[in-house]
């Protein structure tokens, strides 16, 4: 990069490891687009109550040549929805696996891979939207063997997240988060008038 790693805590001590996790995470994004030009991490605990439950935010700003800014964060909601008792290790996985994805989509689109619903034809799944969080940050597709699969927003490679409802289908990729089995380039099917395909049936 050529502006230095920048890593800030606030609200919060500083810590030796999440800070060392923080900086080979950032590696790992380097590795991911190499275009990279600066990185400023900040650590945020927003809010507590007294079980120390409410769990830092970590906010990554990323600079990339001739575009804005690429800009991750979470709300602690987010973190307490997915994770039983998340804590400063879930946020910095969370919200790099965010930047991870953000980078790997800009990626393509660089490298002119314009057609990835063609690329992933071989790999892709038929799921329908089974729940949408309200707070519209992830939602459960059903899958054709009839289990519940997590997917975030981010994930969503054509269509708007905010117009998903209960039903709809989509074509997803089976991956591996940080929590198990996820979604991923999760696209919304056309429907057409010869749609007969089931799902969960």
């Amino acid at each position: 990069m050529q502006v230095p790693l920048e890593v800030a805590f606030h609200n919060i001590e500083r810590s030796d490891w999440a800070e060392a996790q923080i900086r080979a995470r950032v590696a790992d994004l380097e590795k991911v687009y190499d275009r990279l030009t600066s990185c400023r991490v900040r650590v945020d605990q927003r809010a507590n109550n007294n079980n120390g439950t409410i769990p830092p935010v970590v906010h990554i700003e990323l600079g990339i040549p001739g575009r804005k800014d690429i800009a991750v964060s979470h709300e602690p909601d987010h973190l307490m929805r997915k994770f039983q008792r998340p804590d400063l290790h879930n946020a910095i996985n969370e919200a790099f696996r965010i930047a991870e994805r953000r980078l790997l989509d800009l990626k393509e689109q660089r490298d002119g891979r314009t057609k990835v619903a063609h690329h992933d034809a071989p790999n892709q799944a038929l799921g329908q939207i089974a729940e949408i969080d309200p707070g519209g940050e992830f939602g459960f597709l059903l899958t054709k063997e009839g289990t519940l699969l997590y997917f975030h927003r981010n994930a969503m490679l054509s269509g708007n997240f905010e117009d998903l409802r209960r039903g709809h289908k989509v074509y997803y990729i089976d991956d591996m988060g940080d929590t198990g089995p996820v979604a991923s380039k999760v696209r919304v099917k056309r429907s057409t008038a010869n749609d007969n395909e089931s799902v969960g049936s």
